[in-house]
């Protein structure tokens, strides 16, 4: 037997007090207890947040607003020319301050109508937000499809009709301020309508192909009157509307659409100057 002494062991801890005022415990939750309520996630918002019905108002309400706002601007601009210098005899001022003033009431209205249904921005709601990549990659595809256009339109032999367009740029004057127009507010106008309002809306319905084809076709028809009612240019505008249109879905920008529908117009300007 060793003589050592046991070696001393360690106290207890004392036992754990409650604290004054602390909660109780929960109790263990029984078989069938009911689970706790646990509030639902939200859904995920719909891309684009707007439908069908603002598509319908927008179209009910764009008659009147054309009506309107081209009254005004062509009112406008008769008293400006007659104030500046009565004699002056441009043949494209009036119908351009005419559709600048149908355009500048037509967007009023679809901002509105943007802001006080869902209270969204204008700008942002339809897509004009920088594109991901270098905006010289749409003008170059903008003018592949001018040149593009143009092969195709010689295969199929479109017609040198009389229109509207060829009898407003026979005059320089009024051949630089078509040009002017359109390469910058048409382009604009007609991307933010076509591929940033209604574009969206099909492509959730139908699909992306689909979406792009059928947002052309309103889009090809709106120039069909401007080429003396020939359908072989409706046709070739909606093809080159729905390349405008996949460069706007590829990206998610209408910015990109419209410089490419800026440079396509461009090209087909500086051939008919």
């Amino acid at each position: 037997m060793s003589d050592q002494p046991p070696l001393p062991t360690a106290p207890e801890p004392p036992p754990e007090q409650p604290l004054e005022n602390a909660p109780p415990p929960p109790e263990p939750q029984q078989m069938g207890d009911p689970a706790p309520y646990l509030p639902p996630e939200p859904l995920p918002e719909r891309t684009p947040f707007w439908g069908y019905f603002d598509l319908a108002l927008f179209v009910a309400l764009a008659f009147p607003c054309m009506f309107v706002g081209g009254f005004i601007g062509l009112n406008l601009a008769r008293a400006v020319v007659a104030a500046v210098h009565p004699a002056v005899r441009i043949p494209s001022l009036e119908p351009l301050a005419e559709q600048l003033g149908a355009d500048i009431v037509l967007f009023s209205v679809l901002a509105l109508l943007l802001r006080l249904q869902y209270d969204r921005p204008f700008w942002r709601s339809l897509g004009w937000r920088p594109a991901g990549i270098p905006l010289l990659l749409p003008v170059i595809a903008g003018l592949g499809c001018a040149i593009g256009v143009a092969i195709l339109g010689t295969l199929i032999h479109i017609p040198n009709t009389d229109n509207p367009m060829v009898d407003l740029m026979k005059e320089r004057t009024s051949a630089i301020l078509m040009a002017c127009f359109g390469v910058t507010i048409a382009p604009l106008t007609e991307e933010l309508i076509f591929r940033g309002f209604l574009q969206p809306l099909l492509v959730r319905s139908l699909g992306t192909i689909p979406g792009i084809l059928l947002a052309s076709v309103p889009f090809g028809l709106l120039h069909y009157r401007e080429y003396g009612d020939s359908w072989r240019h409706a046709i070739l505008i909606g093809l080159a509307g729905a390349a405008f249109g996949w460069m706007r879905h590829r990206t998610g920008s209408t910015q990109a659409s419209t410089f490419m529908h800026a440079s396509y117009n461009a090209l087909i300007f500086y051939a008919v100057l």
